[in-house]
């Protein structure tokens, strides 16, 4: 069975070295485990989609919780699907520092990312029009 998971939490280090260690770690653990996904992040916030077996995605959630490098984690959506929607990236990537800022105001009241802010059905809706817009990268 096929879940995704939407998650929002802020970084304790916002450094550049402590996101690339993030995303490298994601990928070199996520493929044996059958996740994908994305990773968004801006101004000290992460917003994640996991895709994967229930089991799998449900571990990876629970080490998330724990990891000292994230904090204020909250769960934002939680789904069965039929078919993964990420499934190009072991864990793609999206800094919003370099994307038209439109497309954050479109979503919410200021042109910053503030999942907490919004239902997990909007910050799902942002991720679409991300991956629609080319804003994505890292496929792997």
């Amino acid at each position: 069975m096929l879940v995704r998971l939407l998650y929002a939490s802020r970084a304790v280090d916002t450094s550049p070295a402590a996101i690339e260690a993030i995303l490298t770690q994601s990928r070199q653990h996520n493929p044996g485990c059958g996740i994908t996904g994305v990773l968004c992040y801006g101004g000290g916030v992460f917003l994640q989609a996991i895709e994967g077996g229930r089991a799998a995605v449900s571990d990876l959630y629970g080490h998330i919780q724990r990891d000292v490098r994230h904090k204020n984690v909250e769960l934002l959506h939680y789904e069965e699907i039929s078919e993964r929607r990420f499934g190009g990236w072991t864990m793609g990537q999206v800094n919003l520092s370099k994307i038209n800022h439109s497309i954050l105001l479109k979503y919410s009241e200021k042109p910053e990312l503030d999942p907490y802010a919004v239902s997990g059905k909007v910050s799902f809706a942002l991720l679409e029009e991300l991956m629609a817009t080319a804003a994505i990268i890292g496929r792997a």
